[in-house]
This record gives C-alpha cells, sequence and structure tokens, in this order.
C-alpha cells in the first residue's frame, strides 16, 4: 500500500481473511486522512479506498461517509482486478449510480498506484464535478412513519403469481409474434432452466470464509444474512393457466361433442382464432412439471362451452359443463393437484371479446361450486372457486356475489393493464408519472369494497396484470424501466387487501418474467440481453423479503417517492420498498417508529429546518424501545438499469450486473449492510428494499 499525496493504494482482490482484513484495516484510517472503505465487489458491493480532506476516518460499512466536508475520490476493483478513479458526492452509495470514473492506471494483480500529477487534475476534477452534482441533482428530507403496531391487511404466502397463456406461435401485434413457443400446449418442460426459475435459486455464501468472520466479529452469527440455506426461489409459486383463448379450449377427454383440434388462424373466430384442444397427455406432462416444482396451479375453464353468441360480443345460454366435468375428473383420477378452478376470461361487463349476462354467469357459477363439491367430496381439502377473471366493473361485480350468493365464489379475481396499448408512445412517460400510477388505486378501493359489502367471505385477487395490453410493449415491458410499473403495483395491490397478484406472464409477450425466445443459460447471451432477469429478480426479491403482513405508512414526502412497507419474512423486523421515480430528486430519508413518534416530536421539530446531510446523520433512522447492542446494520438491495439507461436490459443490484453464472445458475442477491443509524436515502430512478432487522413492530411477532 502506497499513499501518494493524499491518494490512498490499496491491494484487494485475494480471497482470504487476512488479506481482506488488511483491506479493511487500510480503510479505518491506519493510513492516509479520510482513508475509507465500502465493501466487497464480490460480495456485492465495492470495498473502496476513498481520498479526503482532514482527519476524518470513513469505516468500513457500505457508506461513503462526509469526508472533512468535502467530496471524496477513491479507488475501486472490478472482477479483473482493474482500477478506477471515482468522485462521489458526500454521503453517496457505492454503485449508487452517480459515480464519474476519472483516469488511473491498470493493474491486473490488484494493486496501483495512481499517476503523480494526479492529485493537480483531481483537484481540477472535484471542482467541477462538485459544481455539476448541485446543479444537476436536488436533495429533500422525507420522514416517514411506519405503524408496526398492527398489520392493516395481509397478503397470501403465495402472493406472487405468473400466467401462462394459451397463445400460439403466430399470435402477433404491432407486426411483431412475441410468443414463440410459450403457451401451455408448446412450452418446453423438460428445459432445465425453466425449473431453475420456479425453484433452483440458492443464495448460500457460508463458503465464503470472509463472511463467517464478519459475522462473528459483530456477534451477528444468529442473524447474519449471508448464512441463509440453499432453497427455492419461489416455495409455491402460483401459476395461473389461462387467457384469452381460454374459452375456446376442449378438453380431449370423456364425450367429447366435437373434433379436438389445434388453435388456427381464422377470420371468424374469437381473437381470430378457432377452438383448441387440450390432450390429455400434455395434461400429464404439465401436472407432473408443476408437481416436481411444487407449484400452485389456478386453471381457468372454458366458460363458452354450450352457449351461442346472441348479438355482436353476447353470449347466452346455459353453460354446458359435460366437457369440464369429464376434466376435472380425469384430474382427480390421476392424483393431479388443482388448488383453484377458475371460470372463464374477461366475460365480465361489456367484456373482451365476448361476455355474458351476469345473471346467467352467476347461475353457472352455482353450478360449476356444486360439481366440484361433489367430485371433491372425499377430500379433507376443496379447490376454491375464483371469477370472473374480468376487467372490474362495479355494478356487475356486486350483482355477480349477490346472485351466486354465500360462499360460493372464494375469490373475485380481476385484470389490470392500466398503461394503455404495448404500442402506445407514452408508455414510459405513464410509468414514471405517480398521479397516473395512482388511478388504479380507485379500483382497488372499490373491488375491496365490493368484497366487503357483498362477499365478505371472499378475498380479491388481481388474475392477470401486465401493465401494457397486446403483448406488452417491446422495449419497455421487457426492460428496466418497468420495474417501476410492477413494483408499485405489488406494494398498492397489497395495501388494498389484495391476496394473490398473478403476473402476465411467467413466459411469453414482451412483459414475460422470462426470455421468451430462449431460456437457455447461456452465459455469453445473457450478458448482452438479461431483460427476463429484470420482473424475475423484482419479484423474488419481493418474495423473499415482503412478509404476508402489511403494515401503514404516512408521509408528506414528493409523490416522486414510492414507499410500501410489510413485516420482513421469516425473520424480525421490517422490510421497506422504496421506489424514486424522479430523475432529479434524491431522497434523504428518515424512518420514525409510531410507537415512539411522541417521544420523538420534539427532536423532529428542532430539526425540521436543517436539510443538510449531516443533520439527518445524527437523527436515529429507525425507533425502537430495544437497547442497541454493538453496531448494528442494516440491508439495502439497490436496484438501477446499467449505465442508467432506463431500457436497459441489465440490471445492477448495489452496483453490480446481475448476471448468470457460468453454470447457467441465478446469481445470489446479497445486500449492502449499512449501520442501522446513518442516512438512508435514495438516488434518482432507482428501487431499494430496505431490511430493518431491529425495528420494533409489535404487529409483527
Amino acid at each position: 500500500m502506497l499513499p501518494i499525496e493524499g491518494t490512498l493504494v490499496v491491494k484487494f482482490g485475494g480471497r482470504t481473511v487476512a488479506e481482506r482484513e488488511e483491506v479493511k484495516a487500510a480503510a479505518e484510517g491506519d493510513v492516509g486522512d479520510g482513508a475509507g472503505a465500502g465493501e466487497d465487489a464480490e460480495a456485492g458491493v465495492v470495498f473502496v479506498a476513498e481520498f479526503g480532506y482532514g482527519n476524518d476516518d470513513v469505516g468500513a460499512g457500505g457508506d461513503l461517509e462526509e469526508v472533512g466536508g468535502h467530496e471524496g475520490v477513491g479507488l475501486a476493483g472490478d472482477e479483473d482486478g482493474v482500477w478506477a478513479c471515482f468522485w462521489s458526492r458526500a454521503g453517496s452509495r457505492v454503485g449508487g449510480g452517480r459515480l464519474q470514473w476519472w483516469h488511473c492506471r491498470w493493474c491486473s494483480d490488484g494493486t496501483g498506484v495512481t499517476d503523480p500529477q494526479m492529485s493537480f487534475y483531481l483537484s481540477i476534477f472535484l471542482f467541477l464535478a462538485s459544481l455539476s452534482a448541485n446543479w444537476a441533482l436536488n436533495v429533500e428530507d422525507a420522514v416517514i412513519v411506519v405503524n408496526g403496531t398492527q398489520a392493516v391487511t395481509n397478503t397470501d404466502a403465495d402472493y406472487i403469481c405468473a400466467t401462462i397463456d394459451w397463445w400460439p406461435h403466430d399470435k402477433c401485434n404491432y407486426n411483431q409474434c412475441p410468443w414463440g413457443s410459450s403457451s401451455i400446449i408448446n412450452l418446453d418442460l423438460s428445459h432445465p432452466f425453466l425449473a431453475k426459475s420456479i425453484q433452483g435459486l440458492c443464495s448460500s455464501n457460508a463458503h465464503d470464509l470472509f463472511f463467517w468472520y464478519f459475522c462473528i466479529r459483530l456477534l451477528l452469527l444468529s442473524n447474519c444474512p449471508f448464512l441463509s440455506r440453499c432453497e427455492p426461489a419461489f416455495k409455491g409459486l402460483r401459476i395461473r393457466l389461462g387467457g384469452s383463448l381460454q374459452d375456446q379450449v376442449l378438453y380431449d377427454v370423456g364425450d367429447l361433442k366435437s373434433p379436438c383440434n389445434p388453435f388456427k388462424k381464422t377470420r371468424d373466430g374469437l381473437f381470430g382464432f378457432s377452438k383448441g384442444c387440450l390432450h390429455m397427455e400434455r395434461w400429464d406432462e404439465v401436472n407432473n412439471f408443476f408437481n416436481k416444482t411444487g407449484v400452485l396451479v389456478t386453471f381457468g375453464l372454458n366458460a363458452l362451452y354450450g352457449r351461442h353468441e346472441i348479438k355482436s360480443g353476447v353470449w347466452g345460454g346455459d353453460w354446458d359443463s359435460s366437457n369440464a366435468n369429464d376434466f376435472i375428473k380425469y384430474t382427480i383420477s390421476k392424483g393431479h393437484h388443482v388448488d383453484s378452478w377458475e371460470f372463464g376470461n374477461e366475460l365480465s361487463g361489456s367484456g373482451i371479446g365476448a361476455s355474458v349476462g351476469v345473471g346467467q354467469y352467476g347461475k353457472d357459477l352455482i353450478k360449476l361450486k356444486n360439481m366440484i363439491n361433489e367430485l371433491y367430496k372425499n377430500f379433507n381439502r376443496k379447490p376454491l372457486l375464483v371469477a370472473p377473471g374480468g376487467f372490474y366493473d362495479k355494478q356487475w361485480y356486486n350483482m355477480l356475489l349477490q346472485v351466486s350468493g354465500s360462499l360460493v365464489v372464494n375469490a373475485m379475481t380481476h385484470h389490470i393493464y392500466n398503461l394503455g396499448a404495448g404500442v402506445d408512445r407514452d408508455l414510459v412517460s405513464r410509468i414514471l408519472d405517480p398521479h397516473h400510477l395512482s388511478k388504479i388505486s380507485l379500483t382497488f378501493s372499490n373491488l375491496k369494497q365490493t368484497v366487503e359489502t357483498h362477499g365478505p367471505w371472499a378475498s380479491a385477487w388481481v388474475g392477470e396484470s401486465g401493465g401494457a395490453y397486446n403483448s406488452g410493449g417491446q422495449n419497455v415491458s421487457n426492460t428496466f424501466i418497468n420495474s417501476f410499473w410492477y413494483l408499485d403495483q405489488l406494494g398498492m395491490a397489497a395495501k388494498y387487501g389484495t391476496r394473490v397478484y398473478c403476473r402476465q406472464t411467467l413466459v411469453g409477450g414482451n412483459y414475460g418474467l422470462l426470455d421468451t425466445t430462449t431460456f437457455v443459460p447461456n452465459p455469453d447471451y445473457y450478458r448482452q440481453d438479461n431483460s427476463y432477469f429484470l420482473s424475475l429478480i423484482n419479484a423474488l426479491l419481493w418474495h423473499q423479503r415482503m412478509g404476508n403482513e402489511v403494515l401503514a405508512v404516512n408521509t408528506s414526502a414528493s409523490p416522486y417517492l414510492r414507499y410500501y412497507a410489510h413485516c420482513s419474512k421469516g425473520r424480525a423486523g421490517i422490510t421497506l420498498l422504496l421506489i424514486n421515480l424522479s430523475n432529479q430528486t434524491e431522497f434523504n430519508i428518515v424512518v420514525h417508529n409510531s410507537m415512539n413518534i411522541n417521544l420523538q416530536a420534539n427532536e423532529t421539530t428542532n430539526n425540521s429546518r436543517k436539510s443538510s446531510a449531516h443533520s439527518l446523520k445524527r437523527t436515529v433512522s429507525w425507533v425502537g424501545s430495544k437497547p442497541s447492542v454493538g453496531t448494528l446494520f442494516r440491508e439495502e438491495y439497490h436496484l438501477t438499469p446499467k449505465d442508467d439507461d432506463l431500457r436497459s436490459k441489465t440490471m445492477l443490484l448495489n452496483g453490480k450486473p446481475l448476471q448468470l453464472t457460468n453454470g447457467g445458475d441465478f446469481p445470489s442477491l446479497n445486500p449492502v449492510l449499512v449501520r442501522e443509524h446513518s442516512l438512508m436515502s435514495i438516488a434518482p430512478l432507482s428501487i431499494k428494499f430496505i431490511v430493518l432487522p431491529y425495528f420494533e413492530a409489535s404487529g409483527c411477532m
């Protein structure tokens, strides 16, 4: 290690505890003024040797703390051992999207010495960079109050859900055909990565001695976030099998009254396709796959079978239940487990393509419920009946619960496509407009009222939601920017009592959680196109960090700061989801516990006019009554797009690209550990999951 004119140069890249501790020791100020460190790039963050004026030391912990009132300049190594200089605002996060790279020498072995003239250029660069940052970036303070005393509502354990549709390969919109082989009928169930995506993420870092040593030194071994067991990414992922063509699907079993042929394009068919066929051999394959991966199945039945079109778009007559009855009988006889049966797709209200009057639909629901009860009479737990799987129409939904009666419908499902058509030029602006995103809250609120008033025995589900309809928006729905819409929808839906949220789709269209054309784990390919990772990682972080209990949150912050709080999943404390939709405002955040809000009232009043980062750092970022023992940390998962490009198909977690391993496995989703009382902030156009394990929340116990 050679300090040259105030710039600290460190050796990094070794794998033993000793070498890493050497870096940590240097970071704690043993060499040079203002020396500091973040965290390890190989563990999802970056070790940084920081340059600064004055005598303030920066401890290892992830934040670039203010150094004597000045900005920081540092050295960071990438995976190849290359060192680069960067400038960062005081208090900024390493990898937070605002790193400005400068000149350093190439050092392939992880050691480095800066150029002798560097200090002169650095001083000029610091001056210009600080001016540019001050002009371009606004900083606002925000106080968030979380009520942890009681959950306001709950989601199901299998809240995260995805759909698999019926669309054949020649389903096209806007001169593009993005579905490929992604339907229930032709999806390649034998492909190993499909199973991995549903089941196979392992997040254990217990093999890394550094993390053991780190946790032991901090006396946090019992709560060490890095020592989690290797377990399925999604335990009990719900998959809904259904979509626009489900009301044209015939089941090739029993006394079928017409030929069972594949879907074909035709002018006189619903959505431009003929009736299709589900063969029982394929149904067996689908169920065997789901059984191996632990999937909970929701299956959408054909609700138009036996009906006829009485006028344009309106279908009448009684539902013929014979084909569904034979199909369910076969399913039971083979031991296939279906968690819930759904009746029809988008037939409510004025319908999409076809509609059925609420009186007739309600009568047929009763018939289906009786059939399910009879067929499953020897089962301790019977499948749920969910309906109507359409767009919310208040009068129609209210009447359905009244017509069908008590305990018939278990879940009221509705669909959401609130961004417009996939070809709409305003998709991006709508995603980043908090007022547009909030409009759908009226639908959530009205459905909640419908269920509470007319069907308190039922729950509300989002049965299908893809943001943009007609297969999603190309280079929007499959890029980073869609993360803002998706995570905001998950948070908002949960807040209004939605028990299950099904994303359109698991695979297929432009909005799939997985890449449609191929999910081959080819590292070279996915280093260039990680589009399938984006939504899948969002879903996975929610599933692993956000518990079922939804907490009330209040703030007077800008509407561009979106915020949601849940009890943490499987552990003490709470998890926050923060979404910054602003392109020029960074929010410095203080989180208060409503249990102690009166205790903090005077301090908050006294500090309300102080907006500097330094004053915020002295404010407690979480409030509880438990005494602190040693140094406590929170966990942060900061999501940003590669190269600050909102349409990037590569997502960064704490500054590190999320890519498949060479073996085709998911990367570990490791947090940055940050001192519990240090400044909490979120950069413009970014997303953070923040786990506060020591936040006292009696409603989570």
